[in-house]
């Protein structure tokens, strides 16, 4: 038996030219894994999120990005 997680298509590796790019390649993965998501899914929370935090906000911490702990 599969588990229908693993059904899913993983998020294809592209070459990469820079240690930027390598990074959110690898956060796109974990994002994917965490709230087992394809990757479709995965482009539009993060699009959600950049347009929830507005212009210029690049960088910049937002009122709940703090981790409880």
């Amino acid at each position: 038996m599969r588990w229908p997680w693993r059904l899913r298509r993983a998020i294809e590796p592209r070459p990469m030219a820079s240690s930027r790019a390598m990074e959110l390649q690898t956060a796109k993965e974990i994002l994917a894994e965490v709230f087992h998501a394809r990757p479709g899914e995965v482009e539009e929370m993060i699009q959600r999120r950049m347009e929830e935090s507005g212009p210029g906000a690049r960088g910049r911490k937002v009122a709940g990005d703090v981790l409880p702990g």
